[in-house]
């Protein structure tokens, strides 16, 4: 069947800001965009597009390198020449891909070693990835258990301990500027979860007065009423932002929002008292020009890093552990992979009817006692366990050989027989047997 995974990315270590809101793929729908046609080997694909990576994974059939065409896909939409990606970004096959996704998952690849919002964002993108109808067999198994992986990650590590994040780094830095945050005026430009975060960790710095802007005013009203802040309508931003001291901006904006000229008139109202702007949005909010104004301080996503490196000690030490789980559950996705052939799950099939024939021989041939020692007896038994047992398996296999060679259904047909029978011996779910709690059968009472 020759199943293929391939993987294509940038993010922030292989490209800086300006590079990465270059090429961010937003609102992308690979189906529709042409990536998966009829002719394509290309049969499934998702797109996650933050402010630290912009990555691509597919899912198809044949020998071909499958990130030729991932390549022309996303310069396309960018309006570039496809060798013009070549210096940022890396590729991925099978495995490869596989151990690299896990690791996104459970945010081992993050700037900001253990922070959850990277497993949000993923989820986001398989369910768009559903919506679309670009998520198959393959990449539906995928993401899955690229859930479970950062779940387990979770729970077996410390990998996510002493919360770091963009937003908890952002603040961070505004203590080192100022000291005690007590008596500082902090405006947040956006109300989304990066926004949410931060004020969060306002808050936990002792900053009392937060203003809120916002394009959806009635979002900017929540946010303020949880963290018992002040809603700004976004009309009044400029003028509202004389106030604040410290300005953080995370806005999903594409284009720039907070220009130098803005700022010149605000800074003669604040009568050269300093403003702090900290830029965490991709594409960036905030005009690098603004920096060049007299005590106006700017910082984007990247100039956060040496603050979040000062937290990651003890993560660091936690991460090997997550990557042996990583490789441990990589194993497991390849001897699915493996089982998505014909001739394997054929195999497996058979031998799962043998097995339980055999098992249920021994059983009766114990309560048979004497009798079972007639070596006719004993024989006969044999040959009808066993032949019930093929007869039993005989129609799923029909089926299988009939649905194999279908381009798209192949895969999930024979992923289905393989859940049907527990062929890759997965724990049953709690609730798999709700008849076998308690005591007695459904509609039976006790005597």
């Amino acid at each position: 069947m020759n199943q293929r995974i391939c993987l294509l990315g940038l993010n922030h270590r292989t490209a800086g800001v300006e590079v990465r809101e270059r090429f961010a793929l937003v609102d992308s729908n690979p189906r529709e965009q042409g990536l998966i046609t009829g002719r394509s080997p290309i049969r499934e694909a998702l797109v996650l597009s933050t402010c630290n990576r912009v990555e691509i994974v597919a899912a198809g059939r044949g020998n071909g390198d499958l990130s030729l065409l991932l390549r022309e896909y996303w310069s396309g939409l960018c309006g570039v020449q496809p060798d013009e990606l070549i210096p940022y970004t890396y590729v991925h096959h099978d495995l490869e891909a596989v151990t690299h996704l896990f690791s996104v998952a459970s945010s081992l690849d993050s700037m900001v070693l253990g922070e959850p919002q990277i497993l949000g964002q993923l989820k986001q993108t398989y369910r768009r990835g559903v919506e679309q109808g670009t998520a198959g067999v393959i990449l539906n198994r995928l993401l899955h258990k690229a859930f479970s992986v950062a779940k387990r990650v979770r729970t077996e590590t410390k990998v996510a301990s002493n919360a770091v994040s963009i937003s908890f780094a952002a603040v961070e830095l505004a203590k080192r500027i100022f000291g005690d945050l007590a008596n500082q005026t902090a405006m947040l430009v956006g109300a989304g979860e990066m926004a949410e975060l931060a004020a969060t960790h306002l808050i936990s710095a002792g900053v009392k007065r937060i203003l809120i802007a916002n394009r959806t005013h009635a979002r900017g009203c929540e946010l303020a009423e949880r963290i018992r802040g002040e809603a700004v309508p976004f009309s009044n931003l400029f003028k509202r932002m004389a106030d604040a001291d410290i300005i953080i901006s995370s806005t999903g904006a594409t284009q720039t929002v907070i220009r130098k000229r803005d700022i010149q008139g605000i800074m003669k109202q604040r009568r050269g008292r300093p403003m702090f702007f900290i830029d965490i949005a991709v594409p960036r909010d905030v005009d690098p020009d603004v920096n060049t104004l007299d005590n106006v301080f700017l910082y984007d996503i990247d100039d956060l890093k040496e603050v979040i490196e000062e937290n990651l000690a003890q993560r660091r030490s936690e991460a090997d552990k997550a990557r042996i789980i990583v490789a441990e559950e990589t194993e497991k996705f390849a001897t699915w992979m493996r089982s998505l052939d014909l001739k394997p799950t054929i195999l497996d099939l058979l031998a799962r009817g043998d097995d339980l024939a055999q098992r249920e021989l021994k059983k009766t041939m114990r309560r048979m006692g004497p009798k079972a020692e007639d070596p006719d007896v004993a024989q006969a038994l044999e040959v009808l366990v066993s032949s019930l047992a093929r007869k039993l398996y005989h129609e799923p296999l029909v089926f299988l050989k009939r649905r194999a060679g279908e381009e798209d259904a192949g895969p999930r047909y024979i992923d289905i027989i393989r859940r049907m029978f527990n062929l890759n011996d997965e724990p049953p779910a709690p609730d798999a047997h709700p008849e076998r709690r308690g005591s007695g059968c459904p509609g039976r009472q006790k005597s």
